[in-house]
This record gives C-alpha cells, sequence and structure tokens, in this order.
C-alpha cells in the first residue's frame, strides 16, 4: 500500500571518516584501511588506503598513494596506484606515475605524465612510453613498423576506450 506524498530516500553522501585540514601539513606515512580520508591541507609522504582518498580544492599530496579510490579536485605529485578509479574533477591536477583499474578526467581536469591500466600491462596491452621515460616494471615499446599492429596500437585509445571524458 503506497502512501501519498511518500517520498523515496536520496541517497547521502559518503562520509569522511578523517580530515586534514586547510592550512595543515603532515610529513609522513598516513594508514586509513576502509575509512575515507580527505586532504584540505598538504601531505608530503605516502597514504595508504583500501577505501576512498579524496583531496579538495587547495589540497596538495606530494608522494606516494595507495588507494581503492581517489578523487582528485586539488593537487596530487608523485606515484599513484589506484585499484579501482582515479577521478580528476575540472579544478583537479595529477602529475606522476599513475595505475589505475579506471579513469575519469572531468573536462578541465589535467593528468601529467604516465598512466597504466592495471591488468594490461601484460600480454596485449602494449608498454606504455611517454615523455620522461617508462612507468617501472614497463619495458619500451619496438616501433618497427613491420612489428606493429595497427589494431593493438588503437585499441586503448579513442570511443569504446575504459578512459571515460564525463
Amino acid at each position: 500500500m503506497a502512501f501519498f506524498g511518500s517520498k523515496p530516500k536520496p541517497e547521502s553522501a559518503p562520509a569522511i571518516h578523517s580530515l586534514l585540514g586547510k592550512e595543515v601539513l603532515f610529513k609522513g606515512e598516513v594508514h586509513t584501511n576502509t575509512r575515507s580520508f580527505r586532504v584540505e591541507g598538504v601531505v608530503e609522504g605516502t597514504i595508504h588506503s583500501t577505501g576512498e582518498v579524496s583531496i579538495a580544492p587547495g589540497g596538495l599530496v606530494k608522494g606516494t598513494i595507495f588507494a581503492k579510490h581517489l578523487i582528485v579536485t586539488g593537487r596530487a605529485e608523485g606515484i599513484m596506484k589506484i585499484t579501482d578509479c582515479l577521478e580528476i574533477h575540472g579544478t583537479g591536477y595529477v602529475e606522476g606515475d599513475v595505475e589505475v583499474g579506471s579513469l575519469v578526467v572531468d573536462e578541465g581536469g589535467t593528468l601529467q605524465g604516465v598512466c597504466v591500466r592495471r591488468g594490461r600491462i601484460g600480454a596485449d596491452a602494449a608498454n606504455v612510453v611517454a615523455k620522461g621515460g617508462t612507468l617501472p616494471g614497463t619495458r619500451q615499446l619496438d616501433l618497427d613498423p613491420k612489428k606493429v599492429d595497427a589494431e593493438s596500437s588503437y585499441r586503448n585509445s579513442g570511443p569504446g576506450s575504459d578512459f571515460t571524458p564525463r
């Protein structure tokens, strides 16, 4: 039986379990387990999380981030190993060596460096080469035209790729 005027409850925003506030500088290692962590200040060091890490506008992380999900509306510089999704929103800037499960970059967001999709570093995913070198654990591409397979050259770009713009 339906009640008049009843509306489904909207989903609430995920809770922020830990917060590094504005104008706070933290140097060292942060371990958050599955709890979410929001950076509004500056972290110089390493963040280990099996949950979500978000870098707010004005926030900065310089170092290494290991996380399940990373949302950047501020700035991240260094090495990022993200098991699920890296989201770079319009004001977000990511610079460094990045390994992701999937990648979402909003209009205005920036990714500067090397990005490799997890699970594609082996067999059919060509080794990634970018300006400045290769990501550790990869080897240089053989660019001999006789050996390059046109299909695999375009497999990871354009429509149908996992790197989806919003």
